[in-house]
């Protein structure tokens, strides 16, 4: 019991240190239980997801909360304040997903992007190849291929909160167009690969799914609806990493639970703010 609690400040001392032997003592390993409930509890979700689209009056997903709600998240946003709430999937019977080994992040956010219209937005969205002048997270960038509306990205990502992570990552986003002012769109990671010595001659990426478990899997689904001055934002993150270790609890909730939060928002604002400055 000693040995173990020596280990773990040791870890948690040299993690906050950022010196490179934290990564041989955090390191996790995706698995194929936990990837399994990741594709369940993603499955369940694009089922609701679907329905809410094909609903045929009802769009956003402020549109099927109640009233109340609904009027406060619209107020907030109007007064060019973003929103960012919890969300979570459960099984048709109304459990929730257990995830052995892993960590599912689910999160909604909104924002309202005043005197622009619907085709203006997505073109700047869909500029790809330049995201990384808009948004903190994105080192580099490009568009790989584009097929009608389906998009194949290339970004190296960084990620910071106590230690910073760096990431290449390969997506897919497929645009779906719904009426003249209605367009949603779904995103989603085939490759994350962690980087040691990110920036450095030796820079080299870690084997897919085996490194330090702090990002495995990330979708995101969108939706954009125009209204009387401006467009209104809604996007739903989920994403996957590793459980808590023994002993580190604070230090790896913090991390992995907060910066997927504070991603998704640092990404709304800087629709709102950039785009309003470069039109």
């Amino acid at each position: 019991m000693k040995v173990r609690s020596y280990l773990c400040r040791a870890c948690l001392f040299l993690l906050v240190s950022g010196l490179p032997a934290a990564q041989e003592l955090m390191a996790a390993k995706l698995q194929p239980k936990t990837l399994k409930a990741w594709e369940t509890y993603i499955q369940l979700t694009e089922q609701r997801i679907m329905a809410e689209l094909d609903d045929g009056e009802r769009f956003l997903m402020t549109d099927f909360m109640n009233d109340t709600e609904s009027q406060t998240v619209r107020a907030l946003l109007k007064s060019g304040r973003v929103y960012i709430g919890k969300l979570k999937t459960v099984d048709e019977e109304g459990h929730k997903i257990k995830v052995k080994a892993g960590m599912i992040h689910h999160w909604f956010g909104a924002i309202f992007v005043p005197d622009v219209n619907l085709e203006s937005l997505l073109r700047w969205l869909q500029d790809y190849d330049n995201h990384y002048r808009y948004f903190k997270e994105v080192e580099q960038s490009k568009l790989l291929t584009r097929e009608g509306y389906t998009f194949k990205i290339f970004f190296r990502l960084r990620r910071k909160k106590i230690i910073t992570v760096f990431y290449n990552t390969d997506h897919t986003a497929i645009y779906r167009r719904h009426d003249a002012r209605r367009v949603s769109s779904r995103s989603f990671t085939t490759k994350i690969a962690q980087l040691d010595n990110a920036g450095t001659p030796a820079e080299k990426e870690k084997p897919v799914g085996n490194d330090s478990g702090y990002l495995w899997r990330l979708n995101s689904y969108w939706r954009f609806q125009e209204e009387n001055g401006g467009v209104l934002v809604e996007c739903e993150s989920i994403s996957l990493s590793r459980d808590i270790p023994f002993g580190l609890g604070l230090l790896i909730k913090s991390f992995v639970e907060s910066v997927s939060r504070e991603s998704l928002k640092n990404t709304l604002v800087s629709i709102r703010a950039d785009f309003a400055r470069l039109r």
